[in-house]
């Protein structure tokens, strides 16, 4: 190293450097330029040319804030016949104030297409609507056919269990009177038997009764059983009582259903 170079890491060289804090020249710069950016879009936006819709909405609303003049024939007619500054139209001064207000319009469509898009939107919230009512509609009317229904089965079960219930008293009744054939074989409980073709042959007899006769329900074996128990027997199945005479059983029994009994 000559003896002209400063050692740049000597006193003399870092005596030359000014004392600057870090980062204030760097904010000052970029406040300068924002500055500068703004000042620039204001003046762009003063020099720049209006266009004809700005000019024509800036005429109409320096006309509107301004009242009708005496210069207007309208105004001067008006005020022939009476009318004052400030006061409302008609004969006791109870009408409008204030001129109608502008309604610019300023898409492509066409008169009273406003209308026709607000009565399609109430159309739209009515069938809405509509179709909201009829679900919930079907949704009742379901429910309450479900609960009809497990309430139908739920009293056949019952109507099958009391049938049940009068055959074995009736065959236990009139095996203590003496009587081996029932009246009608349905009167009694059907008997259990292992033999395939007793059953065929069961299963064929019953097939040419079917056809014969018309299947009596379980409702309708039930009431005629109930009223040859009470009858013969002088029983009632819901009370499990034999009484003395039919005077015993009118007199304390409820009735000859099982609704009478509840």
């Amino acid at each position: 190293m000559s003896d002209e170079e400063e050692d740049y890491m000597s006193d003399a060289f870092l005596s030359k450097l000014q004392d600057v804090k870090p980062g204030i020249s760097m904010v000052r710069r970029v406040k300068e330029a924002i500055k500068k950016e703004t000042q620039q879009k204001e003046t762009n936006i003063k020099n720049r040319q209006k266009t004809f819709k700005e000019q024509e909405k800036e005429s109409r609303e320096t006309a509107l804030q301004n009242s009708i003049s005496n210069q207007n024939k309208g105004f001067a007619l008006l005020q022939k016949m009476g009318y004052k500054a400030g006061q409302g139209l008609g004969k006791e001064g109870g009408g409008r104030v204030d001129p109608i207000p502008l309604n610019i319009k300023t898409d492509r469509g066409g008169i009273g297409m406003e209308e026709v898009k607000k009565r399609k939107a109430e159309e739209e919230l009515e069938n809405y609507r509509q179709k909201v009512r009829a679900k919930q509609q079907n949704e009742t009317k379901s429910l309450e056919d479900f609960r009809s229904r497990v309430r139908t089965e739920r009293e056949e079960r019952k109507i099958e269990g009391d049938l049940r219930r009068s055959q074995r008293a009736c065959e236990q009744l009139d095996s203590q009177k003496g009587i081996t054939v029932p009246r009608e074989d349905w009167y009694w409980p059907k008997a259990e038997t292992d033999d395939e073709e007793d059953d065929l042959k069961e299963e064929e007899e019953e097939e040419e009764k079917e056809e014969e006769i018309v299947e009596l329900t379980s409702f309708d074996k039930l009431q005629i059983l109930t009223s040859y128990l009470r009858g013969v027997h002088f029983y009632c199945i819901w009370c499990g009582t034999t009484y003395n005479d039919e005077e015993d059983l009118c007199s304390n029994c409820p009735g000859d259903t099982a609704a009478d009994h509840e």
